[in-house]
């Protein structure tokens, strides 16, 4: 878990996420390319002990653990979250408040 937090303190924007899965490529594609989010992006499958991290991911609330989105060191949650947000109009303020747009 400590090793989770130390990651999502790098950035305003942290994303966990497997390079297979398209939700991820889905909610990466939102954040750096539409929104121009300078993201911390950490593929699970691709680092040591990814699966750990996933496990922590999944005992934060995170279900499934991947996409999992941070946004000023707090948990967003996945996809189905992070769409919501955008569809309400609620994230660009919300990254805007985290430093990590300048909209």
């Amino acid at each position: 878990m400590e090793r989770v937090t130390n990651m999502v303190s790098e950035r305003p924007v942290v994303i966990f996420s497997r390079s297979s899965c398209c939700m991820c490529h889905t909610i990466k594609t939102l954040f750096i390319t539409e929104l121009g989010v300078n993201a911390a992006v950490h593929e699970v499958d691709e680092i040591p002990r990814g699966r750990e991290i996933e496990q922590a991911l999944a005992r934060l609330g995170c279900n499934p653990s991947v996409p999992a989105v941070f946004i000023g060191r707090e948990l967003v949650g996945g996809t189905n979250e992070v769409m919501s947000l955008h569809l309400r109009r609620a994230l660009v303020p919300m990254l805007k408040r985290a430093g990590a747009i300048w909209l």
